[in-house]
């Protein structure tokens, strides 16, 4: 795996969850949330679904999509080999 190809799966990785976050604190203009173990599920529960949401358009209906996660491409994973890890 490239340099790119980790930083831009961490990238696609901390997109949603920014989102996420947005998403709670735009929620909480209009609903009560004092509870911070509520607003740590609601930001995770709404990342997951949002990521799995566009990773599922990029897939399915073009590339673009995967703009919505960070960047259009999504990183690039070489195939394991048999002996695991770092040739170990």
């Amino acid at each position: 795996m490239t340099v790119y190809d980790f930083l831009a799966s961490l990238w696609r990785t901390l997109v949603p969850y920014l989102v996420g976050v947005v998403g709670v604190q735009l929620a909480r203009l209009g609903i009560e949330l004092d509870d911070a173990s509520l607003t740590a599920a609601l930001t995770a529960g709404f990342g997951t679904v949002y990521y799995a949401l566009f990773r599922a358009l990029e897939q399915h209906a073009g590339r673009g999509w995967g703009w919505f996660l960070g960047l259009a491409r999504p990183p690039h994973y070489e195939a394991s080999t048999a002996t695991g890890p770092r040739g170990v």
